[in-house]
């Protein structure tokens, strides 16, 4: 396959940019370095002196074909595809890791169509595997969380998002939501507690990870749970809350002041073991909506488009590294 485009993911970046502080940034000749802190260096010790290839999706042109009839087939075809170090010109892949794209959908169109996709559908399958009826989402503005409130608005399932930033609300009630916190806000946790207790919400999933935002959230749950409990218990109710961390926005601890019970966990949730736990079946048939719905509900927007030499450019890294909303990036190798 030709590389023609492949998005930078925030999964591309823990391994792209390992934790380095941006601010160090610097190039000499063709390459750009950056210091990583003391402190998260003992972290990145097993990948010290790797040469790592970068990028976990991507979408492009069948070029080369082996002799079966089914790859035979795709020659010419635009195509997705999956399987790390798409920051290429070229790929070789096996056929099950390329989705071939309806006639008419360009490599833009198609270069998104894995992680957050999928991640956003894995949401709600696990939702719905656990026996909850309503999820709770944190950075909801990102371009996953507007997928993932599309999904519940034409599903029919209540969502609750919450944002860091008033104009990250507005992006997601234009989009038709009706729950909407902004943790920013003085108000945030009230906001919060009567979001959840409106909707039932007992699953959450935070792209945030450190900060008190995970144990706000269960401590909303189990005030919302109290609220129609019939009887006190000094053990919390019997109802069980969960927060997958699945991003890791905020770098630093992950605090739990215990104020909701016995019934509750925190975890981590990644798209891969998902999928794995999940099963040829249900993987095929999430895809398959992926696919059918790329130009409306996973439409991935992109503030620019840049050249693998752009890439490493400082001032560029500079400004993908932040991983600020309404700043995704998509690479398009086989451009000079």
């Amino acid at each position: 396959m030709r590389v023609d485009a492949s998005p930078i993911n925030p999964s591309d970046l823990g391994l792209l940019l390992a934790a380095a502080d941006l601010s160090t940034l610097k190039q000499v000749g063709a390459v750009t370095t950056a210091l990583i802190p003391p402190e998260v260096l003992r972290a990145m010790g097993g990948r010290l002196g790797q040469s790592l290839p970068v990028g976990n999706e991507g979408a492009g042109v069948v070029v080369a074909a082996g002799n079966a009839p089914a790859a035979q087939a795709l020659l010419g075809k635009t195509v997705s595809m999956i399987g790390g170090a798409m920051y290429a010109n070229y790929r070789v892949l096996h056929i099950g890791q390329v989705q071939p794209l309806p006639e008419g959908l360009t490599p833009e169109d198609g270069a998104s169509w894995f992680v957050n996709p999928m991640t956003a559908l894995g949401m709600v399958e696990t939702m719905r595997t656990e026996g909850h009826s309503a999820l709770v989402h944190t950075a909801a503005a990102s371009n996953l969380g507007q997928m993932l409130q599309k999904i519940f608005l034409a599903d029919g399932v209540p969502l609750v998002n919450i944002v860091r930033k008033p104009e990250q609300a507005q992006i997601l009630r234009d989009l038709g939501a009706k729950y909407v916190c902004d943790s920013s806000q003085a108000s945030f946790m009230l906001e919060l507690i009567e979001a959840v207790s409106a909707t039932s919400a007992t699953i959450a999933f935070d792209a945030i990870g450190g900060g008190p935002l995970a144990s706000q959230i269960l401590t909303a749950m189990e005030i919302a749970a109290n609220k129609k409990a019939e009887n006190y218990s000094r053990y919390g109710s019997t109802v069980h809350k969960q927060v997958y961390i699945y991003g890791g926005l905020d770098r630093g601890p992950t605090p739990l002041s215990r104020s909701y019970g016995m019934a509750w966990g925190v975890g981590g949730w990644l798209l891969t073991p998902f999928l794995q736990r999940a099963g040829a079946d249900t993987a095929q048939r999430l895809r398959q909506r992926v696919v059918n719905e790329l130009k409306t509900t996973f439409a991935s927007h992109y503030a620019r488009h840049i050249t693998l030499k752009e890439a490493l450019l400082p001032e560029v890294i500079a400004v993908y590294g932040k991983q600020a909303t309404g700043e995704k990036f998509l690479i398009t190798p086989s451009k000079a």
